[in-house]
């Protein structure tokens, strides 16, 4: 009796068989991965999301219906609308997804994701605000102000998308710790500044050179100023890429403060963590960078797949590089209804990391069938890129819609989960939102 007082989400995140069973008389298929509800069960569902579910016995086993999954409340933010905190020490906010629903993402609706706590910049002169290069394989050490960043180099902009590697670690079964981030943090607005490269070459690149990594203005969440909360880097062919940018502006303005004002790398298609915010120096290390986040678990997977659950040594552990494929239904919002007969408009966006997308899908049975959505190109490369379509429904009830995509390689997102990882990265299972059909 005690299992069933507690809340869905526990049930389900402890064993989702298990919870299947326990909330539903649900029963999975051990080869199909279908759910098999019995006849009371099927009732008890459809009065939950309130309709009859015509593709009920399509439904995958040990999920909860998206109906269902909804949680968390608006968190104010100064300059932010509608996110949801997870974290206030320190301060992690994801956006629900029809606030992404914006071709360029506005500074109010960009997540906030922090390791450590923000810089005071009221009194800023951005201006004056200062970056050092250095690091034992930057031949020439320099420091530059942000004024002579603008003076002296060419200005580029981008619209490139963020996405933090742990986005979506709220599916995992078992959980893995950290912020349980459901689909909203990511987003993809417009960066202005210099090139990366640019600057790494004036300042001189030695032979030797690996890895580029930085360090920010914001302090260890322990309050010890001596920790470094953060400091990550990426190889040094992707730094050097055209849309790596030393950032001052978002969309034409300031850098919103929890994103990063007055400056910022931007470096898109890999874990956010890689696009340090107060950016305060860049290091060109002739090894791997070895900063805080860098090593042990941090942003790293499993080099090769593992049981659910397992323990993984360090030494098994690959840094995470390239993002995986991944799209969200941006319109309309979860738990709409509808009126048979009409079709609905749905639209959204779909990334691939490093890669492109190539195709685009959208299912209204659970996966058993899929339609083709329309596919717009990416502004620039890493540009998240915009999809449309329309379905109908054939009769009364509950329905989700799915959404899939596939990138250039052929790779498509999987239909529930990928394979498990002990921190709980890179969640790309296909995004879906409740309609109710009337």
């Amino acid at each position: 009796m005690s299992d069933k007082q507690r809340g869905i989400h526990e049930l389900y995140a402890d064993d989702p068989e298990a919870a299947d069973d326990i909330v539903w008389g649900r029963k999975t298929d051990p080869v199909t991965r279908r759910g098999f509800l019995t006849k009371g069960g099927l009732v008890a569902m459809s009065a939950a999301v309130g309709a009859s579910i015509p593709f009920a016995h399509l439904m995958p086993g040990g999920l909860i219906p998206a109906a269902l999954a909804q949680s968390g409340q608006p968190f104010k933010l100064p300059g932010k609308e509608g996110l949801i905190i997870l974290n206030d020490r320190p301060v992690n906010a994801e956006t629900p997804a029809h606030l992404l629903d914006d071709e360029i993402t506005p500074g109010k609706h960009l997540f906030v994701r922090n390791n450590g706590t923000p810089p005071a910049t009221d009194n800023v002169d951005p201006d004056a605000w200062q970056l050092e290069i250095g690091g034992e394989s930057a031949a020439n050490p320099m420091t530059f102000t942000v004024a002579e960043l603008k003076e002296r180099f060419e200005h580029h902009t981008y619209q490139l998308q963020l996405e933090c590697g742990g986005n979506g670690r709220s599916e995992f079964v078992p959980p893995a710790s950290g912020n349980q981030w459901s689909v909203g943090a990511v987003g993809c607005p417009e960066w202005t500044g210099v090139r990366l490269r640019d600057v790494l070459e004036h300042a001189g690149i030695k032979d030797d050179a690996v890895y580029v990594a930085y360090y920010g203005a914001d302090t260890h969440a322990s309050g010890d100023p001596a920790k470094v909360p953060i400091s990550r880097g990426v190889p040094m062919h992707k730094a050097l890429e055209d849309e790596a940018l030393i950032a001052w502006a978002m969309n034409g303005e300031d850098i919103p403060h929890m994103n990063g004002y007055p400056l910022r790398l931007v470096i898109a298609g890999w874990p956010g963590s890689v696009a340090g915010k107060w950016l305060r120096k860049i290091v060109v290390r002739n090894v791997v960078h070895d900063g805080p986040k860098m090593t042990g678990t941090s942003y790293r997977v499993p080099c090769t797949a593992v049981a659910p659950g397992s323990v993984v040594p360090d030494d098994e552990m690959c840094i995470i590089e390239s993002m995986p494929v991944k799209s969200l239904v941006t319109f309309p919002k979860s738990g709409i209804e509808h009126a048979l007969g009409e079709k609905l408009a749905l639209r959204g966006h779909a990334w691939a990391g490093d890669n492109a997308v190539d195709k685009m899908h959208v299912s209204i049975d659970f996966g058993a069938t899929w339609q083709e959505a329309n596919l717009k190109a990416p502004r620039n490369r890493h540009a998240w890129q915009r999809w449309t379509t329309e379905v109908e429904f054939p009769q009364v009830g509950y329905y989700e819609v799915w959404a899939r995509a596939t990138d250039d390689a052929g790779r498509s997102q999987p239909m529930v989960l990928p394979g498990w990882n002990p921190k709980g990265y890179l969640n790309n299972a296909c995004h879906r939102i409740a309609v109710q059909v009337v």
